[in-house]
């Protein structure tokens, strides 16, 4: 089911079909420090099977953000942004209010995410440190 929400002349919506996946994959692949170098197919392919939300100016795309969840216990906040330019009116922190708002990301047991520079913006939403750090792992791949 697809959720939109508005304001002034601002969209969010988790319709993937009408994502501009040109502007989406410019950013991840070419300005995220997370994702240099990702495929466009890649960058489709996490979309199609993520809760994603696409931030619109009208009809231009100009945010993205996806969670990776199974709707019941857990979820992955990840590509959160803005495009340059629409930084600092707000619409991040109003990306993140409604990507926490879906109703398929309530009652989850644990929401994570990774950031350099963005703590800020996520403590607002509850999101703190891991209590204990050393009981998480990770496997990367290998460059």
């Amino acid at each position: 089911m697809v959720s939109e929400w508005s304001r002034d002349d601002y969209r969010v919506t988790t319709d993937i079909r009408t994502f501009d996946f040109d502007v989406v994959h410019r950013y991840l692949s070419e300005v995220a420090y997370w994702s240099p170098g990702i495929s466009r197919e890649k960058v489709e392919r996490a979309a199609a099977h993520s809760l994603a939300f696409g931030l619109f100016h009208r009809d231009t795309q100009i945010g993205y953000a996806r969670a990776i969840t199974d709707t019941v216990s857990f979820a992955y906040l990840a590509d959160v942004f803005v495009l340059p330019g629409r930084q600092r009116d707000g619409l991040g922190t109003w990306l993140v209010e409604c990507l926490m708002a879906h109703p398929d990301l309530q009652g989850l047991r644990k929401m994570m995410l990774t950031t350099t520079s963005a703590h800020t913006l996520y403590a607002r939403f509850g999101f703190v440190v891991p209590a204990q750090p050393e009981k998480l792992m990770e496997k990367r791949a290998p460059r």
